[in-house]
């Protein structure tokens, strides 16, 4: 039969402080594995509605052009309908007769001027969908240049992560088979119970971490002699002093970052 090793406090308190760190990144991947379709669908969805933009820029500026070519159309055949007055007027028999081609002739002019001016204003238009198309294709580019990106560098932080999770869950699971079952259930069971699954509350300044309610002296000064596990009776968070808990996340930060190197 195995003899069981016996576990100090402090190291107990060491190790469900790695495994809360552990938790607390695996946490993070697993919220950013569930984000980055949604921000990567956000972006195309970006990207869509610009491209949709930009195309009812450039209808917008074939059906000025098309109305450009009916109004020409038109000066055409007012120009067609002075000739035809005109000739008229060799075989006019009286002076009414020579008022009313007149005037008919008058009108398909002022129609001509018209016209012209519209054109005008059409080409105007024109002019500055043409500079504003120009500028959005620009700007398109650049996006979907971004979107590349974006997908790019997302999904490589999704692979760095899948091997990162792989690497903690192991490590967590060696945590977790050198502490007492009991404590290791009472901690999930915790963690399980707050909002932001931290069950294990570094105290600073006299308070538990993201608590505005201090334990008292008595408390706080079994805490810093780490001879046994206290729980938080406002929160019912594990607690643990500030001083240890730094330890642990510089160890862990230098984890990290060695990992990330390699």
């Amino acid at each position: 039969m195995r003899k069981k090793i016996q576990i100090t406090v402090v190291n107990k308190l060491r190790i469900l402080y790695n495994i809360q760190l552990i938790d607390t990144r695996i946490d993070e991947i697993q919220k950013f594995r569930i984000n980055t379709p949604i921000e990567i669908s956000s972006l195309e969805e970006e990207f869509k509605k610009f491209k949709k933009n930009l195309k009812t820029i450039q209808e917008n500026i074939f059906s000025l052009k098309e109305n450009i070519l009916n109004k020409n159309k038109n000066i055409k055949s007012c120009d067609t309908f002075i000739q035809k007055y005109e000739s008229q007027k060799n075989n006019i028999r009286n002076n009414k007769e020579l008022y009313a081609l007149n005037k008919e002739i008058d009108y398909q002019k002022l129609e001509i001027q018209l016209y012209k001016k519209k054109i005008k204003e059409i080409n105007l238009k024109i002019k500055k969908n043409e500079i504003l198309l120009k500028k959005e294709k620009k700007i398109l580019k650049n996006k979907k240049e971004h979107l590349f990106q974006k997908k790019k560098e997302l999904n490589k932080i999704l692979l760095d992560n899948e091997k990162e999770e792989k690497i903690l869950r192991k490590k967590y699971l060696l945590f977790s088979k050198k502490i007492d079952n009991n404590l290791f259930q009472t901690y999930k069971k915790i963690r399980n119970g707050v909002k932001n699954g931290v069950a294990i509350a570094p105290v600073q300044r006299g308070a538990p971490l993201g608590s505005y309610l201090a334990i008292t002296p008595q408390k706080y000064s079994e805490l810093i002699q780490r001879n046994k596990i206290l729980i938080d009776e406002h929160s019912g968070r594990i607690l643990i002093d500030g001083e240890l808990a730094e330890a642990e996340n510089k160890k862990y930060f230098m984890f990290s970052t060695k990992k990330k190197k390699k």
